[in-house]
């Protein structure tokens, strides 16, 4: 009987891990993406990422979105600038040339979703909850996200400095089902 019952229970787990996987999405980044960031004296756009999205909205427990990006694509519209922000005063895209975010849990709060997850830049890796909308059209849809870090949390440039602490991120991702 005992055996028996713990058949039971390992199929029961084996069909509900399939089920859930099942319902899993693959979805894949579409080329007008937009990853911006801000603050008082400077702000600019990443031009190269690259991201593993598992995500359905109506089983946000099981999704995962990990995401890469290429420091070195920083872009300021100005040429000096773009210098300075990659130099090894700032991001030092030579010795940390990507910034990521691995995600661990995602839970959704009414039409609203937020991931949890570690961003690594500069070589420092800490734990963020970044809020986010997905909104889906057919095969496509668009994840949005505004949060803000402090660059001391990553030792990113001069403590104190002439660069604000904290800096805004928008993000802008179209997706496709894959």
């Amino acid at each position: 009987m005992k055996r028996l019952r713990f058949i039971i229970a390992a199929v029961l787990v084996i069909v509900t891990g399939t089920v859930m996987n099942a319902s899993a999405q693959s979805w894949q980044v579409g080329s007008n993406y937009s990853v911006q960031f801000s603050c008082d004296q400077a702000s600019g756009i990443f031009k190269d990422i690259k991201a593993n999205i598992i995500f359905d909205e109506q089983a946000p427990a099981n999704a995962r979105i990990n995401v890469s990006v290429d420091a070195g694509s920083l872009n300021t519209g100005n040429a000096l600038m773009n210098k300075h922000a990659k130099s090894d005063e700032a991001l030092d895209v030579t010795k940390y040339p990507t910034i990521t975010f691995t995600s661990k849990k995602i839970t959704k709060n009414g039409g609203a979703y937020q991931v949890t997850g570690d961003l690594t830049a500069h070589g420092v890796t800490k734990e963020i909850t970044v809020p986010f909308t997905f909104k889906r059209s057919g095969n496509a849809a668009i994840f949005t996200a505004g949060f803000s870090i402090k660059r001391s949390d990553f030792n990113i440039g001069k403590p104190g400095g002439e660069i604000d602490e904290n800096i805004k991120i928008n993000i802008s991702v179209p997706v496709i089902k894959s």
